[in-house]
């Protein structure tokens, strides 16, 4: 058996797709989203000397971001904001608002050197680990 992420609004999406559907039937024309809430992906890597936490900000300026770190908790925060045009949408998929992304780091890190760099609509911040939380492998003798 394949294991499935939980999705605990798909029932939802799903009524709101069919109800949608209706609409568009018994009026001619799509209905359009207003709000939507849109909430950037982030991963969270871990390798030996460092957490490194990706996040997808596609269509965001990097001056829109603002990333904090504070008692092992990093926030990101930032605003996709719309284009105003006069065109008269007819379907809207995009999702655009302010968004705010809090997660708890698995170990401590050393907040005074931790750097981040944003290439192709991609935020990456590493984030340096503090020496204790650094592995380490030390041998144990066995008494006989």
């Amino acid at each position: 058996m394949a294991l499935m992420k939980w999705r605990p609004w798909a029932e939802m999406e799903a009524l709101k797709r069919e109800m949608d559907r209706l609409w568009e039937r018994f009026f001619g024309e799509p209905s359009i989203e207003v709000g939507a809430e849109w909430i950037p992906p982030l991963d969270v890597a871990e390798t030996k000397d460092h957490i490194i936490v990706t996040v997808e900000l596609p269509g965001i300026e990097p001056n829109n971001v603002e990333v904090t770190l504070s008692n092992g908790v990093l926030t990101i925060k930032g605003e996709k904001r719309q284009e105003r045009r006069d065109e008269r949408y007819h379907l809207v998929e995009r999702s655009y608002g302010a968004f705010t992304r809090s997660i708890r780091l698995p170990v401590d890190v050393d907040e005074a050197n931790v750097k981040a760099t944003y290439k192709d609509g991609v935020l990456k911040i590493t984030l340096p680990k503090v020496e204790k939380a650094r592995e380490k492998e030390i041998k144990i003798e066995i008494e006989k």
